[in-house]
């Protein structure tokens, strides 16, 4: 009993997925091994159609976060590209005259004089202070992650694809079969038909 206990567990383990974690869809070589009569035939549909929504889901979820990446990208690069050239700046700089973004349709001028530190968003209305080398090493950290995750994100949208068509060829061939099947039936039910009608016939 305890051994019976385990297996579903071992082969959950062993199911492969993709370094996401994201399972492969099942390959439908002989339908025979997933359906056994016609009985089976709607609950195995639907349990693949199910697996098609799933596959659907992480899909969007992963094309919102691909969006979010490439907003956050160009962000990051030129925040980092600021703090470079803010440390470059010596004391003996001169003061910079800019302007600087207050919100999407207002602007206010400032002077920067040499400084080695900056004011980093982190997000959520927080903003922290940081050494000039500190924050270069933070926002490209942070690049690199994004840039990282863009490239799963991207990788696993194709993995995606290939399985939603895995599965719709799966569906398929489980529909073709259960047709093939469904003509057979009707094929013997006709033989055993023309078969009676001989038995009941009188002798000459």
């Amino acid at each position: 009993m305890s051994a019976k206990g385990k297996e579903p567990a071992a082969q959950k383990d062993a199911a492969p997925t993709n370094p996401r974690g994201i399972p492969y869809a099942p390959f439908v070589d002989k339908v025979e091994d997933y359906v056994t009569t016609r009985d089976d035939v709607q609950s195995t549909l639907r349990s693949f159609q199910e697996m098609i929504s799933k596959y659907q889901f992480m899909e969007l979820n992963l094309q919102r976060r691909v969006a979010g990446l490439k907003d956050k990208m160009p962000d990051i690069e030129k925040t980092l590209e600021t703090v470079k050239f803010l440390k470059t700046r010596t004391g003996e700089s001169d003061p910079i005259e800019t302007t600087f973004e207050l919100n999407d349709t207002l602007y206010a001028k400032a002077s920067i004089p040499p400084t080695d530190e900056v004011y980093l968003w982190l997000g959520a209305n927080v903003m922290l202070a940081y050494p000039i080398d500190e924050a270069e090493t933070l926002l490209t950290s942070k690049l690199s992650a994004a840039k990282q995750s863009y490239t799963n994100c991207e990788e696993d949208l194709d993995f995606l694809r290939e399985q939603i068509t895995t599965m719709e060829v799966a569906i398929a061939r489980v529909y073709n079969w259960d047709v093939v099947q469904k003509r057979k039936e009707k094929a013997e039910e006709e033989g055993k038909g023309k078969g009676t009608e001989g038995v009941d016939q009188p002798n000459g």
